[in-house]
């Protein structure tokens, strides 16, 4: 499948947790030794490195190791030898926040469909080997906000040097999960020309003495233990049989019945054949069928169609998947944009034309092209062009650009997008989930570069639906100011008439209580400011959005970060369809103008969030006067509300506070933290954070120098 195999990428270093003492602290057990296919612990405990304590993703082979020894950084670990009571980063891949449901507003574009073609998006986010558990200190990251046309999202990697089934990263999957959008594990059996061992297929699709595929649940076991939703199955190394195949069938049978109850879900990629060779189909057919559906039902959800296609095989795909009883739209057509990105060629009419339905789904191979292929890295040049690639060229769903049904066809021009804004509270700081430093109530408290993709908010799904009589100003993520997190909404430009900025598509049930906040700021002269509800729906798509307006108050030149209230009383029982904001400039002067923060929740007081529970330092190393640690805690006990996530901070001997890091889960690991002066002990802090973005009550934890 990869017209550009996942090299083997080594990091400088990466060994396996000492074992006894060190490993027992991690596990919170009485001195078992990590999973890996390694020598035996020696007896006497070894205190751990800084190496050894950065947790990486989770990486392994089904079950036989290569010959010779791993690279440099490179764990080689045995699938099925794994078990989440002897996986010392386990606490640090668990994702917790659930898949949320979504639901399906008008199209902002006249040509986006509903309930037709959706998308399939297969991503690197980083190496097999090395691949940070919870983000890391840089803001040249793919983080992915245009999560409302996605419909699953494969974590691609994988070599035949380091590991071939991956499990994705909490930080990816609680992201994910926020927008409704499901996450599958990749098993990524290499051509043999890339080091592929036809051993380690055999390896996968092994029985037991009782008939049973052991690795079928321990997939299952894995996907559950860290919290995401299924694989992706690419056999692609050649050599097999008839024999093989038929095994391969049984397994992936297997491997549905013990995930279905779960919700989890199998693609399986045009590559293996019923004749056990390698032999990519560009199509589904007589030859790989049965992998996707046998005469006993259904064997895979989705199936994956190699970049060989061609609009004949297509439509025979299509019309098949019918005849067996299947939508032809759980067919994903492989589209390759790791090259070449919007400039890749495609006929789109081939798999979404529009001028009938939509003859297949469309999967992308590596869309984080957007950061790779630049030379400005900087995330807001990032967001630029990931937005032109999932919105087009005029930056603007609803408007598409001149003659742009020639070229690329961007998702937000076929695809219907998707929201779970459902219910109240309900916030949004427009974080994206990386940042050059991070923010709270509009001040830095850290000028440290970030990426936490599991602290990213729920973005609007439109970028930009922009309304106006007038030119068209500049509306940006920006990561030049922000009030909490590592980035606002910025709108740029001479406004010679009203600007309308569609935001979040809702379904909120507003009661009498209800109220929305803005939170905003303004660099320039003086701008009218206006908060729009819909009560309802447009009527077609590429229809405007029906707003109703209430004032927000004005900025003025110069002003810094103010709040502004609107109640939404009079709209009391009726639903929310989607919010948006107007801005007025009041003279003539370019409009500089800051959205840091929107909520809408019931306007009665609640109660901050309950404080965790017993943080504790779990294990550290110390070097140079710097200090790696792990640092776990617990969830409030009770009927407490659980956080949206929590946040980690150094407190200094002159009772400053800095900012380390955030997580959804209960564990962070804090790299090179340095000691302030001649302190005795480095003072931390954890707190709980609500929908709202309150905070708890710190709970502390102490190292000692």
């Amino acid at each position: 499948m990869p017209r550009t195999p996942p090299a083997p990428l080594r990091p400088s270093r990466r060994v396996v947790l000492a074992a006894g003492a060190g490993a027992a602290a991690l596990l919170g057990g009485a001195g078992q030794a990590p999973y890996a296919a390694a020598a035996p612990a020696p007896a006497t405990a070894t205190a751990p490195t800084p190496a050894d304590l950065a947790p990486y993703a989770s990486y392994w082979f089904p079950d036989s190791l290569p010959a010779g020894t791993p690279g440099p950084g490179i764990v080689w670990r045995s699938l099925l030898r794994w078990s989440p009571e002897r996986d010392p980063d386990l606490a640090h891949n668990t994702a917790t926040v659930p898949l949320a449901p979504r639901f399906t507003p008008v199209p902002a574009h006249r040509d986006a469909r509903a309930g037709q073609a959706r998308i399939s998006s297969l991503v690197s986010f980083g190496p097999t080997a090395g691949n940070p558990s919870q983000g890391s200190a840089t803001a040249d990251y793919y983080a992915l906000t245009h999560w409302a046309y996605i419909d699953e999202l494969v974590f691609w990697g994988g070599s035949a040097g380091e590991g071939i089934v991956l499990a994705p990263n909490a930080p990816v999957i609680d992201a994910a999960h926020r927008n409704g959008v499901r996450v599958l594990g990749n098993v990524f059996l290499p051509p043999v020309a890339y080091g592929g061992d036809l051993q380690w297929t055999r390896d996968l699709v092994q029985r037991d003495a009782l008939g049973r595929f052991p690795l079928a649940d321990q997939l299952v076991r894995v996907a559950r233990t860290y919290g995401f939703d299924g694989w992706f199955v690419n056999a692609e190394t050649d050599g097999g049989d008839s024999a093989l195949a038929a095994r391969m069938r049984e397994f992936l049978r297997a491997l549905r019945a013990a995930g279905e109850p779960h919700g989890l879900r199998i693609t399986w990629y045009d590559a293996m054949n019923t004749t056990g060779r390698v032999g990519w189909q560009g199509a589904l057919n007589q030859l790989n069928q049965e992998f996707f559906e046998d005469r006993a039902g259904k064997v895979a959800d989705t199936m994956f169609v190699d970049f060989r296609w061609t609009a004949q095989t297509l439509a025979a795909s299509g019309a098949l998947a019918e005849r067996l009883g299947r939508s032809r739209h759980e067919l994903w057509a492989a589209v390759d944009t790791e090259s070449r990105g919007w400039d890749s060629a495609v006929p789109w009419d081939a798999i979404v034309p529009r001028d009938r339905e939509h003859v297949v789904s469309y999967g992308f191979y590596r869309p984080e092209w957007t950061r790779n292929h630049l030379t400005d890295r900087s995330p807001g040049a990032f967001h630029l062009a990931d937005d032109r690639f999932w919105t087009g060229e005029s930056l603007d769903p609803a408007r598409p650009a001149p003659g742009s049904g020639s070229g690329w066809r961007a998702p937000a021009t076929a695809v219907a997008d998707r929201s779970t804004v459902t219910g109240l509270p309900f916030a949004c700081s427009f974080n994206t989930g990386h940042g050059l430093r991070w923010y709270e109530n509009g001040t830095a408290v850290s000028d440290t570069p970030w990426n936490h993709l599991g602290l990213q908010d729920r973005l609007p799904g439109r970028r930009w639906a922009v309304d106006t009589a007038g030119a068209r100003p500049s509306v940006t993520l920006d990561f030049a100011d922000a009030w909490r997190g590592g980035s606002s909404l910025l709108v740029t430009g001479a406004l010679t008439a009203p600007v309308i900025v569609g935001l979040h598509s809702t379904r909120l049930p507003l009661t009498p209580a209800s109220v929305l906040d803005l939170v905003y700021s303004g660099g320039s002269g003086p701008v009218a400011v206006e908060v729009g509800v819909a009560t309802r729906e447009p009527a077609a798509p590429g229809e405007p959005v029906p707003y109703a307006w209430l004032p927000a108050g004005t900025t003025g030149r110069g002003q810094g970060w103010r709040t502004a209230r609107a109640g939404l009383g009079p709209l009391a029982g009726q639903t929310a369809y989607g919010l948006a904001v107007r801005i007025t400039a009041l003279d003539t002067a370019p409009v500089v103008w800051r959205l840091g923060a929107l909520s809408v929740h019931d306007s009665a007081r609640t109660r901050r969030p309950a404080p965790p529970i017993a943080p504790a330092v779990d294990a550290a190393a110390r070097q140079d006067g710097k200090a790696w640690l792990r640092l776990s805690w617990r969830a409030a006990a009770g009927g407490a509300r659980r956080p949206r996530h929590y946040e980690v901070s150094r407190v200094l001997p002159d009772g400053t506070r800095r900012f380390l890091g955030g997580t959804c889960g209960t564990a962070l690991y804090l790299p090179a933290v340095p000691r302030a002066g001649r302190e005795r002990a480095a003072a931390f802090e954890v707190r709980a954070v609500d929908e709202l973005y309150a905070v708890s009550a710190p709970a502390r934890a102490t190292l000692a120098w």
